[in-house]
């Protein structure tokens, strides 16, 4: 499905002004001199939108309820977000790894940011297409254009499985702008290449700590 079809699809979900999207994939055949029996597969779908909290000539108020923006905007990102990941990755069943991530511009707040991937409306989405259990890793920041774009990454059913503790980096040359966010979704498909530094259970083990009570209260 291409950009403008996707705008067309979307735009009836929801008034979110989305001036582009984008759809980043890498793969990773050699780390660390040693060739991978797997590539690792990274995906990241992103929207650069409008905040929505700001005030189209400039004459920025503070908003004290962001709840009506919110159920306008997130569900429809996340359903175009995750479709995006989904139709790239060919199924949900085969994402491993799962994460979101927003910037907000200069004139936004970081809570404008978290508005918009901190709700159930917007992950439920992921979650449910991918088939998760753990809850999706995150990053919000302030910055301009072209700041990096961090989208951690982890187990969708092991928080404590390290070999997909993972971070997709990229950035885009023009956003955002002052008034818009970036919002994303990551995946990956498959873990670390030659992962070997163990998980927090065999650590909890080595400790002498409980796993369901790692920190021994």
């Amino acid at each position: 499905m291409g950009n403008a079809i996707i705008y067309h699809y979307y735009e009836n979900l929801m008034p979110a002004e989305i001036r582009k999207t984008l759809l980043h994939v890498e793969k990773t055949f050699i780390e660390g001199g040693k060739a991978a029996v797997i590539p690792l597969t990274l995906i990241a779908a992103i929207a650069v939108v409008k905040n929505p909290w700001l005030a189209k000539d400039g004459n920025d108020v503070f908003v004290e309820d962001l709840k009506p923006g919110i159920h306008d905007v997130a569900p429809g990102l996340g359903k175009m977000l995750s479709d995006m990941v989904i139709n790239e990755a060919g199924s949900g069943k085969v994402i491993e790894g799962y994460g979101k991530s927003a910037i907000v511009g200069l004139r936004g707040e970081i809570e404008h940011a978290s508005a918009l991937i901190h709700t159930l409306r917007f992950g439920n989405f992921y979650r449910e297409a991918v088939g998760a259990k753990s809850y999706l890793s995150f990053c919000n920041t302030r910055a301009g254009a072209n700041a990096p774009i961090l989208i951690p990454l982890m187990d969708k059913n092991d928080a404590g499985r390290r070999s997909h503790y993972l971070t997709i980096q990229l950035a885009i040359p023009d956003a955002p702008a002052d008034d818009e966010i970036v919002i994303a979704l990551g995946a990956s498909i498959g873990g670390r290449l030659h992962h070997r530094i163990g998980d927090r259970y065999q650590d909890l083990k080595d400790l002498g700590h409980d796993v369901d009570n790692p920190a021994s209260v």
